[in-house]
């Protein structure tokens, strides 16, 4: 049998690593305000079921995803290169390749005119900061124990 210390340390270990790993944990390492300005690239996607809030990806809706910002945010998008514009909402998290900042909808690629190109140099500018609640219910983690 395994001294209680042992499966405390265990435990915690699990605890830690399933809160770090939740999106809206990962989403508080930095406090936005609106108005606030982003340099990078954009890429788009077409396809996807879950987003990390929790809804159901719909690539016909003006929706993004930012590794940060929290969830219903709104952020004007715009394109460096033709100065096209579009409002998104953040509802889920990316996109992970070095230098892209947003992963806009596919809706979103058409106003911006970016669907060929696939990745384009945006600005961003938060124009409203969301509440960052995610609409999935978590399953309770002590019910598995």
């Amino acid at each position: 049998m395994l001294p209680r210390y042992l499966v405390v340390a265990f435990a915690l270990t699990t605890l830690t690593w399933l809160f770090l790993a939740d999106p809206a944990f990962a989403s508080s390492s930095k406090s936005y305000s609106v108005g606030d300005k982003e340099r990078g690239y954009a890429s788009w996607c077409g396809d996807g079921s879950k987003t990390a809030s929790g809804e159901r990806f719909d690539r016909h809706k003006l929706t993004a995803a930012h590794r940060s910002l929290p969830f219903d945010s709104i952020v004007r998008v715009t394109s460096r290169s033709t100065g096209l514009s579009v409002e998104v909402r953040i509802n889920d998290r990316g996109p992970w390749q070095d230098g892209r900042i947003i992963d806009v909808s596919e809706a979103a690629a058409d106003i911006l005119k970016m669907k060929q190109a696939g990745t384009i140099p945006v600005e961003i500018k938060v124009i409203h900061l969301g509440n960052g609640a995610i609409k999935k219910k978590h399953k309770d983690w002590w019910r598995f124990w």
